[in-house]
């Protein structure tokens, strides 16, 4: 059939795909400014400039902690730079990068001091931050501070923090301090200012600058993820250098016969989280004590199958038995970590009063 002639008609254009919708509201102000100043880098020195140091500090403070940041969502929250951004993809926002851009436009002092701030506890106040350092470390300072500063910083940190500040103490010194902090009056602007000051210059800086991780408490996370023998060698190799660092160790160490330590409720608690495989394998090379606490915890129906199950893997690989401890002692620490069970390390305040 011939076509009709004519002014032919030119195809209807594509309709162009629909721009990827991107979910940006999870981010904070602070962060979407972060985000922003690291898209811009050397070219960010004259905002920054601009903002004051509480600012400087928030967001250096939110770039630190920004991790991988994809394409997509740079793009949403840049549009301007939609063309220059999408050559280089997604950004990534981390201590290191953040030190290198303060560092061009700040004095280097002013710089550690931000940084050390950083590295420090989280808390976008020196309030906050003294709430997330340990008891045990805050009451070490503060017990050689006058009881006076020492209500005034207890009544300015959450209650139950403070609590266990003052359990802390010494008792003489903590009643004291109770004392102050029932008698207190309102605190002038200027002392308060004077007491954070000191917290930050002093006590801050140089936990940021100390607080790092007790070396024995990490390499007695590294032996609990070796076998058997592994642990064994190493140990052995460890006393005949270090006995004391060897015992350290030893004392730190959550091991498979640990889990014997744990209440009722706490078995209880495990036996419903591990895949029942595990336990058995694990069950396979536990002690009869052990096995018998488990076996308490179980309906006779559960511990019967649980029986049969054992009986009838036969003989098992070592190897396999110290997989199946580890995968056990990995769920009960995360059940400790979730608050569902307690994990005792033989310290008196473990000890359970029924």
């Amino acid at each position: 059939m011939a076509k009709p002639k004519g002014k032919e008609v030119a195809p209807a254009a594509a309709e162009p795909a629909a721009p990827v919708r991107v979910d940006t509201s999870r981010y904070s102000g602070v962060e979407k400014a972060a985000i922003v100043l690291l898209c811009l880098g050397d070219e960010a020195k004259k905002l920054w400039e601009l903002l004051d140091e509480e600012e400087i500090k928030e967001i250096s403070q939110a770039m630190s902690s920004l991790g991988l940041v994809q394409a997509a969502v740079v793009e949403a929250l840049v549009v301007e730079f939609v063309q220059k951004m999408s050559t280089s993809g997604a950004i990534m926002g981390s201590v290191e990068q953040t030190q290198r851009m303060l560092s061009a436009f700040l004095p280097k002092e002013k710089v550690d001091t931000l940084m050390e701030e950083i590295r420090g506890p989280a808390g976008r106040n020196i309030w906050d931050k003294l709430a997330n350092v340990n008891e045990a470390v805050l009451a070490s300072y503060l017990k050689n501070e006058y009881p006076q500063t020492v209500a005034v910083v207890l009544a300015k940190v959450r209650p139950e923090h403070a609590a266990k500040v003052l359990a802390e103490l010494p008792e003489d010194f903590a009643a004291e301090c109770v004392v102050r902090m029932l008698g207190m009056e309102p605190v002038q602007r200027d002392i308060l200012d004077k007491i954070e000051t000191t917290l930050r210059t002093e006590f801050m800086s140089n936990l940021a600058r100390t607080s790092k991780r007790d070396s024995h408490e990490l390499m007695a996370e590294i032996f609990n993820n070796f076998d058997r023998q592994t642990e064994s060698r190493f140990v052995t190799a460890l006393e005949e250098k270090s006995r004391d660092s060897a015992d350290r160790i030893r004392a730190l160490m959550f091991v498979f016969e640990d889990l014997g330590k744990l209440d009722s409720g706490g078995i209880q608690t495990l036996l419903r989280a591990v895949d029942k495989s595990d336990l058995a394998l694990a069950l396979k090379g536990a002690s009869d004590g052990l096995r018998t606490l488990f076996f308490t915890n179980m309906s006779e129906r559960g511990g019967k199958i649980l029986k049969e199950d054992m009986a009838g893997m036969g003989p098992v690989r070592l190897k396999d038995v110290d997989a199946a401890q580890t995968r056990m002692v990995a769920t009960a620490k995360d059940l400790a970590a979730r608050g569902e069970i307690v994990l005792a390390d033989g310290k008196a305040d473990d000890e359970l009063i029924y």
